[in-house]
């Protein structure tokens, strides 16, 4: 694979409609990001993601920043993509346009979830930058989808029913 991309992959005991329902809620991203960068949406932000859908999100790496994404590729339940470009005028035609990209397949278990950072179309003037961080990407990846499993166990014992603790015989008193 291309020095440009980095990809993880992890079986989560989950269905994919579950865990595409959080990757296609920019209003959860924070919930389940790795990395510790994502801090909170931009107000107006989509709750539903869909194909060209435009979300924000307020970042921090060292100093806050802001980064509007664009949905590039979606198709329910299986794959979703968004391209960041910083959310100030100039900027954003001189950094970003990397991609994130997550593609779920259902497998024996559960869902085999593949996230990619897809640097391959980063704007030139940070490409160099941004391709030295391929190693703390790669950490902050699968610390991801650790985190989106965890999210999604958590959810799923809330949803499920409380079980009754079985009614306790005692003796009758004489």
């Amino acid at each position: 694979m291309s020095k440009d991309v980095e990809t993880v992959e992890r079986v989560i005991p989950a269905p994919p409609e579950k865990i595409f329902a959080l990757l296609a809620d920019a209003n959860r991203h924070q919930d389940f990001d790795g990395s510790g960068t994502v801090r909170a949406p931009h107000e107006g932000t989509p709750n539903r993601l869909k194909l060209g859908s435009k979300f924000g999100m307020n970042m921090r790496i060292v100093m806050p920043y802001s980064m509007v994404s664009t949905v590039i590729e979606f198709e329910e339940n299986k794959r979703i993509a968004w391209q960041p470009r910083p959310a100030y005028p100039i900027a954003n035609r001189l950094a970003g346009g990397r991609i994130w990209r997550y593609e779920l397949e259902p497998v024996p278990g559960g869902t085999r979830v593949r996230e990619s950072w897809d640097i391959t179309q980063e704007a030139m003037l940070t490409k160099p930058t941004v391709r030295a961080a391929a190693g703390r990407t790669r950490t902050a990846m699968e610390k991801t989808l650790e985190r989106l499993e965890q999210l999604l166990a958590a959810e799923a014992a809330q949803a499920a029913p409380a079980k009754k603790a079985p009614a306790r015989k005692t003796a009758a008193k004489k």
